[in-house]
């Protein structure tokens, strides 16, 4: 049950992608998660991860994935870090969750930013 009281919505954006009906510049792709560069960029390096199961928010994923999803998931985020080479200067993971933090897709990502120094988000 999503924590959010909202029902997944299947014509979402991330949807459209994971069901190839959007195309979408992908980095890196497995059974549980597909990881792509972001269409509208806030950084040099901005790509986005998410899970393919129908999750709306990190907390609905924490509850709800299987720990093969969780631990693919993980593990995506830092592969793409890497194979984008930011792991050595360093960059940037964020999750919004509802409208208070700006979350304009209603599918579960992370989004991976870098390139530049990011600042601090206070």
């Amino acid at each position: 049950m999503p924590t959010s009281h909202t029902k997944y919505d299947p014509q979402n954006v991330f949807a459209k992608i994971l069901r190839k009906e959007i195309p979408c510049k992908a980095i890196y792709e497995n059974d549980f998660v597909l990881a792509f560069h972001d269409i509208a960029p806030q950084a040099p390096v901005h790509a986005l991860v998410i899970p393919k199961n129908p999750y709306i928010s990190y907390a609905e994923f924490a509850e709800r994935a299987a720990p093969e999803e969780i631990v693919a998931f993980t593990k995506a985020v830092a592969f793409v870090a890497k194979e984008l080479g930011l792991s050595e200067g360093g960059y940037r993971v964020i999750s919004n969750t509802g409208k208070d933090s700006g979350q304009e897709v209603p599918h579960f990502h992370m989004h991976i930013m870098g390139g530049r120094p990011m600042g601090f988000m206070g």
